[in-house]
């Protein structure tokens, strides 16, 4: 997620911005018409991450036991109990691998400390009834085309289906299925459906990471894809958008008739376009989705692709290329009008008093983030990164939000 790995990118580049078929395990909850959005009254959500990846907040490293991880899950979601929060977005599939026992790929090495090693529970599953128990919603965070941290094939388990020819492309030191294989977007919507069926989700949620970001000097080598599929198309990009367009639409048309009441959202790059490209676009400068990632975040709002869209809106208020106070509106009116609830993504990992920038070393800033927010009705909640900060709250800027604006009760959902 761009939370993850991607700091160095908010600091330099953004920094100047910016199914598997089966039976059910579970009886689906019924609901008249659970993806015609929500009414005004519906409380507000409060989410925060909890990042698997690398063990950026849990487990918070590989090879504990399993009484000590699920001992360290307890306290994260305790945590949000504490911080007045009512959902949590927990990383379940962080780089082609699974935190359930998938019959698609394997165990996730951020268990064990090696791929494919049995970590003797089941971390989703748990997560899901320890969660529902607290009142809390459990939304599964899904990466869908990250393969590794690392450009080896040889390190993944034998039996992963990314050794499969042409699946793959290496780039920036990194492995990415590759989302130009029309194979590829269909195995990794089925990997990711398992675990709808195993389990009562609440959502299913992407983050921002679908071609990857830029890397100087690097080229994402998906010609042989382009040269087989993309023929039909005006240019590579267009080619490029149309196959992340096609992961969401149908992942979304297969989601609601698989479950219609687990609800789909993606947390993208906070940037759609800048409007010195596209005068549609915000009045920002830097990396883009659209342009950068090939990612047409505003085009899935507008189609009603996604129940909700949670923007990484990770600049602060009077950041002289990426304001904040200039994202908030500019997201508030592309979703006015849609069936797509809008929820703010908000660096509280940047609340520091260590931080190089003043904004950030203050504990009053996020809490100005959800004063300017409420201002707009689109705007229907916030989900805090992450999981860690939430916990630690280094500068106090987490205590600050929940005083100032979450009271004495967690609103159900």
């Amino acid at each position: 997620m761009a939370h993850i790995g991607r700091r160095a990118l908010l600091a330099g580049a953004a920094g100047v911005i910016a199914a598997a078929s089966g039976a059910p395990a579970f009886a689906a909850p019924q609901t008249a018409d659970p993806h015609s959005g929500r009414g005004a009254g519906t409380p507000e959500f409060r989410g925060m991450w909890i990042a698997s990846v690398s063990n950026v907040d849990w487990p918070s490293r590989s090879g504990l036991s399993a009484a000590t991880q699920r001992k360290e899950l307890s306290g994260l979601l305790d945590t949000a109990v504490r911080r007045r929060l009512n959902a949590v977005v927990l990383q379940v599939r962080p780089t082609a691998d699974a935190l359930w026992p998938s019959p698609f790929e394997p165990w996730s090495q951020w268990l064990t400390g090696k791929q494919g090693v049995d970590p003797g529970w089941d971390p989703l599953g748990t997560a899901v009834a320890e969660a529902h128990a607290r009142g809390l919603e459990l939304h599964a965070w899904f990466n869908p085309y990250r393969v590794a941290n690392h450009a080896d094939l040889d390190r993944l388990v034998p039996e992963h289906p990314a050794r499969r020819r042409g699946w793959t492309v290496e780039y920036g030191g990194k492995l990415y299925y590759n989302p130009g294989v029309p194979e590829v977007r269909r195995f990794v919507q089925e990997a990711m459906l398992d675990a709808v069926t195993r389990y009562p989700l609440d959502a299913v949620h992407w983050d921002d990471y679908f071609y990857p970001y830029p890397v100087a000097g690097e080229y994402f080598d998906d010609d042989d894809a382009y040269d087989a599929y993309g023929a039909a198309f005006r240019s590579r990009a267009a080619w490029r958008r149309n196959n992340t367009d096609t992961l969401v639409r149908e992942m979304s048309q297969r989601l609601r008739a698989l479950r219609p009441a687990v609800r789909f959202g993606i947390s993208p790059f906070g940037i759609w376009r800048n409007s010195d490209r596209d005068p549609a676009g915000s009045k920002t400068r830097g990396l883009a989705a659209y342009d950068d990632l090939y990612a047409d975040t505003r085009r899935w709002v507008r189609e009603g692709w996604i129940d909700y869209v949670v923007p990484q809106v990770y600049w602060h208020i009077g950041h002289a290329a990426a304001d904040y106070a200039a994202l908030v509106p500019w997201w508030a009116r592309t979703v006015a009008g849609t069936r797509t609830e809008l929820y703010v993504g908000e660096a509280l990992y940047r609340c520091d008093a260590a931080s190089p920038t003043p904004a950030w070393r203050d504990p009053a800033e996020l809490s100005r983030h959800v004063r300017l927010a409420r201002g707009y009705p689109e705007v229907r909640g916030h989900v805090y990164f992450s999981a860690k900060q939430v916990a630690a709250d280094p500068n106090g800027a987490m205590a600050r939000v929940v005083a100032d604006h979450y009271g004495s009760a967690v609103p159900p959902r």
